[in-house]
């Protein structure tokens, strides 16, 4: 069965590569102009992330709310908060502004001050007419002073959703097309008509502070940070690995070579992208730099080992015989590991997280296959490296540090123990006090103009993440039924006296502003109509709702009039707040809302975002330990001993323990983002492991099976690689914490802070386990690892023809 893995097959895969150069060469370039046109199939994402399954319970609801009232998030808020909107000037420079807004098809309604309607009593139709707000033929400075003071004061209605009565804040609305709202017609929209060129000229011809918000535009504005930052993190990656390459190296050769592999790997990333039709989304963005950051440490062990061997024989042929030989399978273990990481999420219910594990693993699959070809393959057509090249291997600084670590194993076993017990005490600690959070904003750019501006509407409007209840009276017209209006201004009572959420909309406001309307206009009207009142005023709402674009409805009540829906905005307040909400919410519901007569259910972006952060919670362990199983198999696959699988494992799952303390002590929450640390950095941490123990297993069988003198021989061969891998991949994952979101920089530095507590695991309590363990675990019976048995004849070989 292990027949595939035998010294014959890898003799077999390295002769075939050196003998069949210019085919594989020539596939190699083939391929890659193939994956290249597949990048005209990549798209990026028009909506946000939806963390949960198609068929989840909080996503069937929001589909249903969808299909009754249509897109939510399709409202573009534009406002400001001075007084001297109210001036001629500024009123017909708004105008302006907004009547190109108005002529472009994308646009479905404004509701702005020039074309703001108010209801009107018409006594002879006995119904409601829509009449202006203002008369655009008497504009004038003493004309829009007396509107203002109308606007602020008789029109309750639009009190929290125009203007904040106490602080003088204005915003105006334009929704959107919803048919358009979620594709490329909607950058077209936002880019043409409220671009910062646009927004600037008004400013300065009217002195206005003008802040635009609202999902579409959050949308277009963060996706368009995302796609400048693949650039950049690509470059940084690049500028970095290919820096720390050169300083470990001291060759410009192997550094191109190196550069030359991982860029083709990018290449092919954005290719997959595109072959499978995904979408660029905040996460598949971060693949292509982490084919560089992964791609490198491949690059390191197997030009390492190659010029180690020319060090030790000088045979050129022997020597990239070895690379594929010797470090392949090994390499190919340490691949697959860190595919398992990634490829966890493939398991995932969740869409996103499932494209992003798909991609991911494939893509570090094909990387490994891109090393093993092309670095042995373009030495064979290279000159031998000369002796500048292989100074590093004798650096003094690697001598020094090499010398502290073994040092540490052979002298402070105890204390390396103690220290371990210690830090992992402190990270159980450390997890009981990490929070939950996670908001649809809470990641985006904090600099970016757009975020200040969801602050503004944040402070002055409480919000603009869209929440919705909605309220099945389980029978037609029953949404406008005095008893159900009753009850839905109850629950409003109850949203209003919630900080975080804005003051809700729905068709209660609308019978209200009927009876103030009925009332000729007087706010002190404001109010449900009482049981004398509801006859003829409901009779005029209901002579006013006709078929057609001025049914005032339909924005509150579905078609039949049976479900009604509370429209409220929330602000980034995370998870565990919402779900404080929410409990809060629902007992009210169960309270005025008996389950035989009604079904009320919360949606809306913002639930169902909160309720995906808790579902990704929910499976972290699961994913995680499905991870360690995975990897376990493999440790299992190849050592054949169970205790080298707990060996393996433990120095490994310390920085995790630790990695989670540290976010507990730091006040860093488990969110979407910060979720994807663990499996990734112990699918990448395990590398080592397996670099070690693969190395560990030669010396053993070249050392006649003494533990000390292998461990010792282990650490000063592959402890070097190790090194530079650990240092690269820490400098690699730190490009992330350049990015303008949060979520990116938490990712980039917890995972660089795990990778590299993981070397120090791999270097030190590793061996010391080793060198701690009973003879027994160097039994040649219960040690068989027949995966890497091919090294040992090699090693023998080798140590005759160096004698």
């Amino acid at each position: 069965m292990l027949k595939w893995l035998s010294t014959s097959f890898w003799d077999y895969i390295a002769s075939k590569i050196l003998r069949n150069r210019v085919f594989l060469l020539i596939l190699i370039l083939l391929f890659t102009i193939f994956m290249s046109f597949q990048w005209k199939n990549m798209r990026f994402t028009f909506t946000e992330a939806n963390l949960l399954p198609d068929d989840h319970e909080v996503n069937v609801q929001y589909n249903s709310f969808l299909e009754k009232f249509g897109e939510e998030g399709n409202l573009v808020v534009l406002g400001f908060k001075d007084k001297n909107f109210f001036t001629e000037k500024n009123y017909k420079a708004w105008e302006k502004f907004v009547s190109e807004i108005k002529k472009d098809k994308a646009t479905e309604l404004t509701l702005s001050i020039e074309d703001l309607r108010v209801l009107e009593k018409d006594t002879i139709a006995q119904k409601f007419k829509l009449v202006p707000f203002v008369n655009n033929d008497s504009i004038s400075d003493a004309y829009l002073k007396t509107k203002e003071k109308e606007f602020y004061n008789d029109l309750p209605f639009y009190e929290g959703m125009l203007f904040n009565k106490e602080s003088g804040a204005v915003r105006f609305a334009i929704y959107m097309d919803k048919k358009i709202v979620n594709t490329p017609a909607r950058k077209a929209f936002i880019e043409k008509h409220l671009n910062q060129e646009k927004i600037s000229a008004f400013e300065k011809e009217t002195g206005l502070d003008l802040r635009v918000s609202g999902m579409p535009y959050i949308r277009t504005l963060n996706a368009n940070s995302i796609i400048g930052e693949i650039g950049l993190f690509v470059g940084a990656a690049l500028g970095i690995t290919s820096l720390l390459f050169f300083f470990f190296f001291r060759s410009f050769r192997a550094t191109m070579i190196s550069m030359f592999v991982v860029i083709i790997g990018v290449m092919w990333s954005f290719g997959t992208l595109g072959l499978l039709h995904y979408e660029i989304t905040v996460l598949t963005a971060i693949i292509p730099p982490l084919i560089i950051v992964i791609g490198i440490p491949n690059c390191i062990f197997l030009i390492n080992k190659y010029q180690q061997e020319i060090k030790n024989h000088g045979n050129k042929a022997k020597s990239l015989q070895r690379v594929i030989s010797k470090v392949g399978n090994a390499t190919l273990m340490t691949n697959l590991t860190t595919a398992a990481g990634f490829g966890t999420f493939i398991f995932t219910d969740s869409t996103l997280l499932k494209e992003f594990g798909i991609v991911a693993s494939l893509n570090i699959v094909f990387l490994f296959i891109l090393c093993l070809i092309i670095i042995p393959i373009v030495y064979s057509y290279m000159p031998m490296p000369k002796e500048k090249h292989l100074a590093h291997l004798g650096k003094n600084y690697m001598a020094a540090f090499m010398n502290w670590i073994e040092n540490t194993i052979r002298h402070h076993r105890v204390a390396v123990f103690s220290t371990a017990i210690g830090i992992l005490v402190l990270g159980i600690i450390g997890i009981y006090q990490i929070t939950v959070s996670g908001s649809i904003i809470e990641d985006m750019p904090k600099k970016a103009p757009f975020f200040k501006d969801i602050v503004f509407y944040e402070k002055e409007f409480d919000g603009v993440m869209p929440l919705e209840i909605v309220i099945d009276t389980k029978r037609p017209k029953g949404a406008l039924k005095s008893v159900t209006l009753k009850r839905i201004e109850e629950l409003q009572e109850t949203i209003i006296e919630i900080p975080e959420l804005s003051k809700p909309v729905s068709i209660v406001n609308l019978v209200k502003y009927s009876k103030q309307a009925y009332y000729n206009g007087n706010p002190e009207f404001y109010e449900l109509p009482t049981k004398q009142e509801e006859a003829f005023i409901l009779s005029y709402i209901k002579n006013s709702t006709q078929k057609g674009n001025e049914n005032m409805l339909k924005s509150y009540v579905d078609s039949t009039g049976q479900y009604a829906r509370i429209t409220t905005f929330m602000r980034d307040i995370g998870t565990d707040k919402m779900q404080k909400i929410e409990e809060r919410l629902q007992d009210k519901i169960n309270h005025i809302f008996p389950k035989e007569r009604y079904e009320v259910s919360l949606t809306g972006k913002a639930y169902v975002f909160e309720k995906g952060t808790h579902y990704l919670i929910d499976n972290l362990v699961q994913s995680l330990l499905f991870a360690i199983v995975l990897i376990s198999l493999l440790m299992a696959y190849m050592f054949r001993s169970f205790k080298m699988i707990i060996v393996s494992l433990l120095p490994n799952i310390l920085p995790l323990v630790m990695t989670a303390g540290l976010m507990g002590f730091l006040g860093i929450p488990i969110k979407p983002s910060t979720i994807l640390v663990f499996s990734i950095a112990f699918g990448i941490s395990v590398d080592d492991t397996i670099h070690f123990l693969a190395k560990y297993r030669q010396e053993l069988k070249a050392n006649d099976w003494k533990i000390k003198r292998s461990v010792y021989s282990t650490l000063k061969e592959a402890g070097i690689s190790m090194f530079y891998t650990s240092v690269v991949l820490f400098f690699g994952f730190s490009v992330f914490t350049l990015s303008d979101f949060g979520g990116t920089v938490a990712l980039g530095g917890l995972v660089a802070t795990t990778l590299l507590f993981a070397m120090l695991s791999n270097l030190i309590l590793l061996p010391a386990l080793l060198l701690s363990l009973d003879k027994t675990i160097a039994n040649e019976q219960e040690f068989l690892e027949p995966t890497l048995d091919i090294l040992a004849e090699d090693i023998e070989e080798e140590n005759s023809n160096e004698k």
